[in-house]
């Protein structure tokens, strides 16, 4: 980055050579600027063909021609001039300018103002006027051809040259013999002319910024603006120009492909590779931006960018991104890093076992040949012991103690034998042994003598006696530990036929109703569906249905078979409640589930089990459970019951529509029915806590 410091067009009262010189290189310094920040940019709307409308700003062209044109440039014919023999001086210069630029619109003299009948006295005669893009300058022809002749004599540059500092040879290398020309050294408007080219060629070939700095006023006063001098300043410095191309221009261009290269990584549809043209990739990237679009021009080549808030906006989330890429790049990397890491553990651990396996297998297979090689050893020496150890007297310790050991067996086992306990199964009493090596074989001999007796006792038991057991133990399985009133049950007989059918003439014509065999007749009370009450009937279970009569008519109600049962379920208290849940495709599922109470709900459920098993070949899906649900035609109704206290009569505890309750005396339970809520509840009054 280079900085070129100049301060701007100097016009004083008299003006000579050096003005001249400065005011030329303000003047190219000006074309460039006209050139890079003007016209090139317009030229470049219109290329790009961007909807562009032209600014008009003033090309100095015509006076960078004037003063430096190398056949009719002043530079050119004041070296003419210089170089000229013969008499040579200012007056001479003048009258050639006069004569090469009377009808130049730029320049002017008291010559060519006397060619155009034009009086002006501000104007002197040994000068002329060049009208520059910052105004009119006057300069004075005096000295002009004496310091342009200021030259370096060669003979001084090789005096310079052979000195011994390096610097010295740096700032003179015209000295140097090798390097030495007979021809004339150049003018001081030549070299300043050369040096200015080599400006404007390094200039083009870098991206110039400007700084434009604006004299307030010509006494260097604080806070005092010359209205007129800023405005001259800001006039000849084209900065209203400039400030209209830029308000209608666009702050930042790029060619697509580098920037698709720096802003793709903002679209996903663009990262990491697109593989379309780079305009149509920058317009997928600005697209997913959501960046409006009066703030974008599309060129043929470029894309160009309105407000340096976008651009500074598109900055921001490129970096917001690439911390984002960074972050995943080096959690990426930490990954790699740790599953070398883990991967050289693991070959170390595998290594590491490898070895450590290898050793403990190594001393292990040491250990069994040394025990192996030891317990060959006690071999070998216990059979040469036996064999010879009858030719022994030590030898007959042991055919003693051998001797001793089986006469003590013997003796227990013929003192068992006349001890023996009783052949009731329920007698738990055993002889104790009396030495204590014999305590494990008394204790086995227990057992086989308790289920050897078991056998001969159920070898003896009757069949009517034998299947009374297989009942009780079918309702143990299904109620041990889980009903209440089970214990009650243990003890009371199984009868199965609790209506005296054969002796009441009424009910004998139900048995001939069944085709099936009769399994069970009880007295049950069926709950009603619609308001709770209960109405007395006749259960007779055969080995395919289940027949509900009425008790008074003794006729037949409803009959169901013991396919259509899908489950039942009973309270775990001691009450009879009983829930026949009806399958929803059979024919009894008009009414829906069927609720009863028995004061045989154990016999009624463990007879209902077998039969179904014997006829179904299907096991019976009990629940035991203090809530469960009874699905009726109309609704679906929750029965719950709860442990209380309370010991009520049979007198109802509400009106019909509302509650009714009752006392059941033969299971102990008290109904309440809430219709409204379609919630049913049972209190077992006979317990001591409520739930």
């Amino acid at each position: 980055m280079g900085v070129l410091d100049i301060y701007g067009f100097e016009i004083f009262q008299d003006n000579s050579f050096e003005q001249f010189i400065i005011n030329y290189c303000n003047e190219k310094l000006q074309q460039i600027f006209i050139l890079l920040t003007l016209k090139e940019e317009q030229e470049e709307y219109i290329r790009e063909g961007i909807t562009w409308t032209h600014v008009d700003y003033f090309d100095n062209s015509i006076i960078c021609n004037l003063i430096e044109d190398n056949k009719s440039g002043i530079l050119a014919m004041l070296d003419e001039e210089c170089l000229r023999p013969g008499e040579v001086n200012e007056e001479t210069f003048l009258n050639k300018l006069n004569q090469v630029f009377a009808k130049h619109q730029r320049y002017e003299s008291r010559i060519t103002q006397n060619a155009k009948h034009i009086m002006d006295s501000s104007l002197p005669i040994n000068c002329f006027r060049i009208q520059h893009y910052a105004g009119k300058v006057t300069y004075n022809v005096t000295g002009f051809i004496e310091k342009n002749n200021d030259l370096l004599f060669r003979d001084l540059s090789q005096a310079m040259w052979k000195a011994k500092h390096a610097l010295l040879r740096r700032l003179f290398p015209e000295g140097d013999p090798q390097k030495a020309s007979l021809k004339r050294p150049p003018t001081a408007g030549s070299q300043f002319k050369a040096s200015v080219f080599t400006l404007m060629k390094n200039l083009y070939s870098k991206n110039p910024n400007y700084i434009r700095c604006i004299k307030p006023n010509d006494n260097k006063r604080p806070a005092v603006f010359t209205d007129g001098l800023v405005q001259a300043q800001v006039r000849y410095l084209g900065l209203l120009e400039n400030v209209q191309v830029r308000r209608a221009g666009y702050a930042f261009r790029q060619a697509y492909e580098p920037c698709l290269e720096r802003y793709k990584i903002l679209c996903k549809e663009t990262w990491p590779h697109w593989k379309g043209s780079g305009r149509d990739g920058v317009r997928s990237v600005f697209s997913s931006l959501s960046i409006d679009p009066k703030e974008l021009a599309y060129g043929y080549t470029k894309i160009f960018i309105r407000s340096p808030s976008t651009l500074f906006d598109l900055e921001r989330r490129r970096q917001q991104r690439v911390q984002e890429l960074a972050a995943l790049i080096q959690a990426a990397f930490r990954a790699w890093k740790c599953r070398k890491n883990y991967q050289e553990i693991r070959r170390s651990q595998i290594l590491i076992s490898a070895w450590f396996r290898g050793q403990r297998e190594r001393k292990k297979y040491l250990k069994m040949k040394t025990s192996a090689i030891l317990i060959q050893a006690y071999i070998r020496s216990w059979k040469t012991r036996k064999e010879y150890k009858k030719y022994f007297r030590s030898g007959a310790s042991d055919r003693i103690a051998n001797f001793v050991y089986q006469r003590l067996i013997q003796k227990f086992f013929l003192g068992l034998k006349d001890n023996l306990p009783s052949m009731s199964v329920i007698n738990h009493n055993w002889p104790p042994a009396r030495y204590k090596f014999l305590t494990n074989a008394n204790q086995e001999l227990k057992k086989i003598f308790h289920h050897w007796r078991c056998k001969k006792y159920r070898e003896h038991l009757p069949p009517k006696d034998k299947e009374a057991l297989q009942d009780k133990l079918c309702a143990s399985e299904l109620f041990k530990g889980k009903k209440s009133l089970y214990p009650k049950s243990i003890s009371q007989p199984f009868r199965g036929e609790y209506l005296g059918l054969k002796e009441n003439p009424k009910y004998r014509k139900l048995e001939t109703t069944a085709n099936d065999k009769l399994v069970m007749a009880d007295h049950v009370k069926k709950v009603n569906r619609g308001d709770g009450k209960t109405s007395s009937r006749i259960l007779l279970l055969t080995k395919s249905h289940i027949i509900l009569a009425d008790l008074k008519a003794a006729q037949p109600k409803t009959a169901i078979t013991l396919n259509d049962i899908e489950s039942i379920s009973v309270s775990c208290y001691s009450d009879g409640l009983l829930v026949l849940h009806i399958r929803e495709s059979s024919t009894a599922d008009t009414k829906g589930d069927f609720l009863l109470i028995s004061d045989h709900v154990i016999e009624l459920v463990t007879r209902l089990h077998q039969t179904m098993l014997e006829a179904t070949k299907q096991k019976l899906k009990l629940q035991v459970v203090d809530e469960f649900l009874v699905k009726f035609k109309q609704s679906n109704i929750t029965v719950k019951l709860v442990k209380t206290d309370e010991t009520q009569g049979t007198a109802p505890v509400a009106g019909r529509k509302a509650a009714i309750g009752w006392r059941c005396w033969s299971t102990k339970v008290k109904l309440l029915l809430i219709q409204r809520q379609l919630h049913w509840t049972f209190r077992d009054s006979g317990a001591e806590n409520m739930i």
